[in-house]
């Protein structure tokens, strides 16, 4: 074979870049020879992959369970990544901001238009017997889908609704004591924190609180502020961060409303979800009016937050 200019020429750069490293060429060439060839599932441990799936019962169905919220928190963990570029960013500007809002809405979009594998995807009788062996477990201890919120917004907007207006001014540590998942959890006699809750708050809730405090001036409702005094059409900006809106406290809440109308709506008492939340007031977006951007809706729209797709979502199923 031929060695061609071209190739002349990238040996030589190859050798001044692991030059500049106190590192020799020849031996990174010898480690190309001796390398096997890169495999699709090696390369994405497909293996390990399929092997992360260990149902606690004999019911086919958990093993769709798992795999669904372990496909979630993947999507989780992509959003993230898109989040961390956002905040990290020192010259932001409108277009990266647009772009990378516009992956996460993307990721958003498939998680949401997929969750009918939840509501409909599952033999009845099977979830309300498997999932008894799940205890005290639930996708309320997801700290990848808090980390989101907390990256979206400042943390007031995160606080309890009976609250938010109270501590509007209040330090980050008492508006963190207050935000909203902490009252998700509670039991339903008593008022008292579920295990589920406890176990939540000793595994993340540093890290969270952690995470609030390194975000105050780079979360994106703070972002998007700064932006405001620097440019003067941001239309782009505003309607990802609407979708945003609407993904993350209407549609992504209302996907497991309506799994739960599915799975837990009995006469004539609900069940309790995995965890003992108190998914009836929980998981409504009437009822929390999580709103990250509020400046960005009308007076009207606010005051309807999700109303009426949680009433189709009742006269669907149940009908």
């Amino acid at each position: 074979m031929e060695i061609t200019p071209e190739i002349k020429d990238k040996l030589f750069r190859l050798q001044e870049k692991y030059a500049a490293m106190g590192q020799d060429l020849t031996a990174y060439l010898d480690g190309l020879l001796y390398a096997d060839y890169l495999t699709y599932w090696d390369y994405i441990h497909l293996d390990t992959l399929l092997s992360l799936q260990h149902p606690k019962t004999s019911y086919p169905d958990e093993e769709i369970f798992i795999m669904y919220h372990q496909i979630t928190e993947l999507y989780f963990k992509l959003v993230l990544h898109e989040c961390k570029q956002i905040s990290t960013n020192a010259s932001l500007t409108p277009d990266f901001f647009t772009t990378r809002l516009k992956r996460i809405n993307a990721y958003f979009t498939a998680l949401v238009s997929s969750f009918d594998i939840m509501v409909d995807g599952m033999d009845k009788e099977q979830f309300l017997k498997f999932r008894m062996s799940l205890l005290p477990a639930s996708g309320f201890q997801s700290g990848q889908y808090r980390m989101i919120e907390i990256y979206c917004t400042d943390l007031i907007r995160l606080v309890t609704l009976s609250k938010r207006e109270e501590l509007k001014h209040a330090s980050l540590e008492e508006q963190f004591e207050n935000i909203y998942w902490k009252y998700g959890a509670s039991e339903l006699s008593t008022g008292k924190q579920t295990l589920t809750l406890q176990q939540f708050i000793a595994k993340y809730s540093t890290q969270l609180f952690q995470l609030a405090q390194s975000n105050v001036n780079t979360n994106f409702s703070a972002l998007y502020q700064q932006l405001k005094q620097q440019h003067n059409d941001l239309a782009s900006v505003e309607e990802e961060l609407r979708k945003l809106d609407l993904f993350v406290n209407v549609e992504w809440p209302l996907s497991h409303y309506k799994s739960a109308v599915r799975y837990l709506e009995r006469d004539p008492v609900d069940i309790a979800a995995t965890g003992g939340t108190n998914w009836q007031k929980y998981l409504p977006p009437r009822f929390q009016k999580r709103i990250f951007y509020p400046e960005l809706w009308t007076e009207e729209q606010i005051e309807q937050w999700g109303k009426s797709w949680v009433m189709n979502v009742l006269k669907a199923y149940r009908t």
